[in-house]
């Protein structure tokens, strides 16, 4: 069995109760009970992590390869658009990575539509909202097939 590692960055914790209308009302605990489900269907284990705190994120995706996971999907949040740090860590994990938005951020403030973490990764997926978790995972499966 496969093992995929899902990293969800600052603030998505709060997804249920952060504006609603951008990110719909699905918490995050919902979206990853689904994307679980969704993975045991295809023969893959799923762990999850999330975190405010850049260091945190950095120190657990590093790792990855050396502990036997084949695949990344991360939503880096709000430091996808500076963490040079997350950046660099998802490419030094040596796994195939996927990067998840809830929202399509081709479509919002100017800001948000610059990814610093993008070209470390084999695919974005956004504007799917909590179904993008699930599109990422088949992203990674149809990438290791």
């Amino acid at each position: 069995m496969k093992k995929v590692f899902v990293v969800n960055g600052p603030n998505l914790n709060m997804l249920g109760r952060r504006e609603p209308g951008i990110y719909g009302k699905t918490t995050l605990r919902e979206t990853l009970k689904a994307l679980k489900r969704y993975a045991r269907s295809k023969g893959v284990r799923v762990r999850c992590f999330q975190s405010n705190h850049e260091g945190r994120l950095v120190d657990r995706i590093q790792p990855l390869s050396r502990k036997g996971y084949a695949g990344l999907i991360i939503n880096p949040g709000a430091l996808t658009h500076y963490s040079y740090a997350l950046r660099d860590a998802i490419k030094a994990s040596g796994v195939r990575s996927v990067e998840v938005h809830l929202s399509d951020i081709e479509n919002r403030e100017e800001f948000r539509k610059v990814s610093v973490t993008r070209d470390v990764c084999i695919a974005q997926i956004k504007g799917l909202g909590p179904d993008g978790y699930l599109r990422a995972l088949d992203a990674l499966i149809g990438a290791s097939s």
